[in-house]
Parts: C-alpha cells; sequence; structure tokens
C-alpha cells in the first residue's frame, strides 16, 4: 500500500478547500488497513478518515495526521438474505443501488446523505425522520488496539453522534433492511431527491449542513434565516441563499472563510435568539 505525502485536502473534500495532509493511505482491505494504523503509530500520527470528503472542514495550513480514504473492498457492497453488507468506504449511492437490485427497502433516506456506510455510523447520519440506527445491524471498528463487531446500543448511536473515537475506523457494516420492489424504492428516492433539490443547494460545492438542529420548533436552517444570514458572504464562501443551515464554495473560498461564516451564524443565533448552535460539520487541522 502506498503512503502519499502532502495531498491537498481540497480535492479531497466536498467544499473544496483545505491545505495538505501530512500523509494519505488508500487501503482496499483490512489487512492494509491494519498496515495503516501501524504507520500511524509508527510515526506518531493522527488517524483521520474522509469518506467521500463531506461533513469535513480542513485547516488551510494543513492537517498533520494520517488521512485514510478506503477503498476496494472496504468500500464495496453487497446484498445476501436480507442483509447489505457494506465496506467502510462504500457510498451510500452504491448501498441503496444494491439494495434496491435485491428488493430491500428502507434505505432510501441515504439518497439524501452524500456520504458513506462508514461515515453514517460515526455521525448517525441521517434524513427525512430515520437514522443508521433504523436500519444498522452491527460495524466492524478497527483500531490500533485491535477490532471487533459491535451492536447499535454498544456504538452508543444518538442524534447525530456515537461513541466512535478519533483513531477507530469503521471498516464494515451490516444493515437489516425489508422487502420490498425496484420500483417502489426508485419511486420513493425520486420523491426524495427532489424534495431535496427544492430546499437545499445540490450543485454546490458545500460540505453539508453546518450546524445539528438545536431543540425547539426551529431548525438550524429556519433559525439562521430568520437571522438575516441567506446570502450572507465572507471572501470566498457564502451563506446559501437556497437554505441558511449550508456554506457554499462561491469563488475560491478558503477554510477560513467558511470558519469565519460559522463563528458570525453562531454569534447571530446566540444573540437573536438565546440558542448555542452545535456544529454538525467536523474541523480537522488547527482551525481555532
Amino acid at each position: 500500500m502506498k503512503i502519499e505525502r502532502g495531498v491537498p485536502l481540497a480535492r479531497m473534500t466536498t467544499i473544496g478547500t483545505g491545505g495538505p495532509a501530512r500523509a494519505v493511505a488508500r487501503p482496499r482491505t483490512l489487512q492494509e488497513l491494519e498496515d495503516a494504523l501501524r504507520v500511524a503509530v509508527g510515526e506518531g500520527l493522527e488517524l483521520v478518515v474522509i469518506g467521500l470528503g463531506s461533513n469535513v472542514l480542513a485547516a488551510d495550513a494543513g492537517v498533520d495526521a494520517l488521512v485514510v480514504r478506503l477503498e476496494g473492498e472496504l468500500a464495496a457492497a453487497e446484498a445476501h438474505e436480507g442483509v447489505l453488507a457494506a465496506g467502510g468506504g462504500a457510498t451510500n449511492a452504491v448501498c441503496l443501488h444494491r439494495a434496491r437490485t435485491a428488493g430491500l427497502g428502507g434505505f432510501e433516506f441515504a439518497c439524501a446523505i452524500p456520504g458513506t456506510a462508514g461515515g453514517g455510523v460515526r455521525m448517525n447520519a441521517g434524513a427525512y425522520g430515520r437514522d443508521w440506527r433504523d436500519v444498522l445491524v452491527r460495524a466492524l471498528v478497527v483500531s490500533a488496539e485491535g477490532s471487533g463487531w459491535l451492536r447499535p446500543h454498544e456504538l452508543g448511536l444518538s442524534y447525530r453522534h456515537s461513541a466512535v473515537r478519533p483513531g477507530h475506523v469503521v471498516a464494515q457494516v451490516e444493515y437489516r433492511l425489508e422487502p420490498s420492489t425496484p420500483d417502489a424504492i426508485r419511486a420513493t428516492v425520486a420523491d426524495l431527491v427532489a424534495r431535496r433539490k427544492a430546499t437545499q443547494p445540490t450543485n454546490k460545492r458545500t460540505f453539508g449542513s453546518v450546524f445539528k438542529n438545536p431543540p425547539g420548533e426551529l431548525g438550524a436552517g429556519a433559525l439562521l434565516e430568520r437571522c438575516g444570514l441567506k446570502g450572507h458572504r465572507i471572501g470566498g464562501a457564502v451563506i446559501s441563499p437556497k437554505h441558511a443551515n449550508f456554506v457554499e464554495n462561491a469563488d475560491g473560498a478558503t477554510s477560513a472563510d467558511c470558519l469565519a461564516l460559522i463563528a458570525e451564524a453562531r454569534r447571530r443565533a446566540r444573540e437573536q435568539f438565546g440558542v448555542e448552535l452545535e456544529r454538525e460539520v467536523v474541523f480537522l487541522g488547527e482551525l481555532g
């Protein structure tokens, strides 16, 4: 397995910002993943997993870590007897396609989440009233200390949260889905995709939702819209005119531009509504 050095994270993130990673590994098997973990330990580097590069903001100065992207068999998916088995790097789109072909429903909500199976476990991703807790059977979590299969209650899944710790990698995932038909699945996905396109900037470079929804009637997007933040711009980054809980890379944005918008959004939410918004996006490197 080749270890790359100094790879710009702007190439690996959906927002398109971020400086170089100290090292990048792309393991294709469990053995190669274990090799990557040994490299991280040997070089004294933090290990960071990036799936499709959504939900992360990397520092412009770079990240002093070994960044891992799962590929090969660790990014494949296969359905058998009602169970969808996927590598942690399998995209939600690939998983949904395999499920539809096998006539397995219940994973349609993931069409709105531009991520991977492992990322979904790590943050208990969700959309349209469902999340990973609803479909997950177990996940194989690998670390330098060892590996093991964990059930949802052992993973501590709650709203946009899990107990998966830094340096631990969700290498494989199993979903329990329900019988359906390809046509029914296709129709549900078409409806959800249309709803998403109508309300979110799906054709722009973003890292997905910035903040978790706070308790109460107003979601983060509605709250920030009432703060007058739609279209607010700093440098090359802008709060989406379509949905105020998204930051767009409008014109050569830096991570510092995005960070400044995030800070301004939190400040206004606190001052105008007394709400302390909690980030959903994960920071990598020194971002203050």
